[in-house]
């Protein structure tokens, strides 16, 4: 079903006269983290002329539809569409059809179902006008390679993540560093690079390699990476450029770097407030007059993202961190109402103590829009690295906090490549665990990282001012004559329509 088969009044949004334009075909993982860069960059590619298409299951739709409605009505040449999974086929339970929304027990039935979405896409594509000259394929989506043979176009593989995080894990892969290492905790340098940096395989296990059952899976995902047309990534060449040249370099293809995409809701108020989700659990008015009222840059915000998730005694150490810190805060308390009493009832008496002077938000707040406001001044962050660019374009410093696979690398990204970051000091992962362990980060460390990442000394100067100083670049990437703008550019012009 084509959720915009009708173009937005006002001009613009049927793409059925898109006349030699390049159509980009976006296939995002369905999944929050991975899902809202792509969309972002999709209505990028249409401001500079592009026809995109983004196909989506209909849980995902429901996320991002406000958006891409938006969009149509300024006159944006984008649709949604909408392509139901097989949950019988499948063995799934009816309505799991995003990676947030699967039971554990479920996920390699997902994942073993979403090929089943290929042969729906491409006879969409086949009726439709106009006949698409791109698929743009999440990583995670290996069978995109059959659905771009099919229709005869090249395939570029998105990433939502940085260059040096992709480079160090295809390095610690191809050059072999833990052959000989016998466990997940001990540490091996990365190879082939200038700087010396230290992992471990639990740091970086590899894409989907973490468990043995899914290796033939990341063997699959590998190959589809290698073979394709290019890379799409999130991040701008001026904050890593030998890393954007060491993976072009290392994968021996061409590498767009189209970030920071969020920039796209920067002008756009009511998108910014919904970026994909369908409800908030604040409204964006309330939040706002809330930090009006604190000092400029005094305020901490605090959030895990969309699938990280502190367990009962971490929420409880971090309440009181954050407490004991003095500073003005809001914590972003993702699925609050499964703690058990005894944490619920702490949340709710932390609430009134430090009412006024701390924001506790059960459920999604409109994290962009918050770190863009003056009287934020630091981010407490798992380090995904959506969270960790919005830092950066929003110019703060971060506390990393990272819990499992590429955050670790992101949270060096932070703190050693950049030095805007201050560390909890976690090296394991507290999720996708091979051994299940409970590590819980204290309400000491969190005060003094707090304290440390909002101080006023010599270091946490030097911090504000180098992420002032990327904030900047940031948006010079995406003005006329920037990196990412002219790689925008580019990709409109190299996948036009043949004539």
């Amino acid at each position: 079903m084509d959720s915009q088969g009708q173009a937005a009044p006002g001009g613009g949004g049927d793409a059925d006269d898109a006349g030699g334009r390049a159509h980009f075909v976006f296939v995002p993982l369905m999944a929050q983290g991975h899902l809202i860069p792509a969309v972002d960059t999709a209505l990028l590619l249409a401001t500079h002329g592009a026809v995109c298409t983004i196909a989506a299951t209909p849980a995902t739709a429901v996320r991002v539809r406000a958006t891409v409605d938006s969009a149509r009505r300024s006159g944006l040449q984008v649709r949604l569409v909408e392509f139901p999974l097989d949950y019988a086929a499948a063995g799934m339970p009816d309505g799991a059809d995003n990676a947030d929304n699967v039971p554990v027990e479920h996920m390699w039935s997902y994942f073993r179902a979403l090929p089943l979405l290929s042969a729906p896409i491409e006879s969409y594509l086949r009726a439709h006008a106009p006949f698409p000259t791109c698929v743009v394929s999440d990583f995670c989506h290996p069978w995109t390679t059959v659905l771009a043979a099919n229709l005869g176009v090249p395939r570029l593989s998105f990433f939502s993540m940085c260059a040096f995080y992709l480079l160090c894990q295809h390095n610690v892969e191809r050059f072999k560093a833990f052959e000989g290492v016998a466990g997940d905790d001990e540490p091996v340098v990365v190879p082939g690079l200038e700087k010396r940096f230290v992992v471990t395989r639990a740091q970086t296990p590899g894409f989907f390699r973490w468990l043995a059952a899914w290796q033939e899976f990341a063997d699959y995902i590998e190959r589809a990476m290698a073979e394709a047309d290019g890379v799409i990534m999130n991040t701008f060449e001026e904050m890593e450029p030998e890393y954007v040249a060491g993976y072009a370099a290392a994968r021996k293809m061409k590498v767009w770097t189209v970030g920071p995409v969020s920039t796209y809701h920067h002008k756009r108020d009511a998108t910014l407030a919904a970026r994909g989700y369908a409800a908030a659990a604040i409204d964006a008015g309330e939040c706002l007059r809330w930090l009006d009222g604190k000092e400029p840059g005094s305020v901490v915000y605090v959030s895990f993202g969309s699938v990280a998730r502190a367990g009962g005694k971490q929420a409880v150490e971090l309440g009181l961190g954050l407490e004991a810190s003095g500073h003005p805060f809001i914590w972003v308390v993702r699925n609050a109402d499964e703690y058990e009493e005894l944490v619920r009832e702490f949340l709710g008496e932390l609430e009134a103590r430090v009412a006024g002077h701390g924001l506790l938000v059960r459920g999604w707040a409109p994290q962009v829009l918050i770190l863009s406001h003056a009287a934020v001044g630091g981010f407490v962050t798992h380090c995904g690295w959506n969270s960790t660019l919005e830092a950066v374009t929003a110019g703060l410093p971060v506390v990393t906090w990272p819990h499992f696979t590429d955050q670790f690398l992101n949270e060096k990204m932070a703190v050693d490549v950049l030095g805007i970051g201050v560390s909890v000091g976690v090296t394991e992962p507290l999720m996708y665990q091979t051994v299940e362990k409970e590590i819980v980060v204290g309400r000491g460390v969190v005060e003094a990282a707090v304290r440390s990442v909002m101080g006023a000394g010599d270091e946490a100067e030097e911090r504000r001012r180098r992420a002032r100083a990327l904030a900047a670049k940031a948006r010079a990437a995406m003005q006329e004559g920037g990196s990412s703008h002219g790689n925008l550019l580019d990709l409109v012009k190299r996948f036009k329509a043949v004539s």
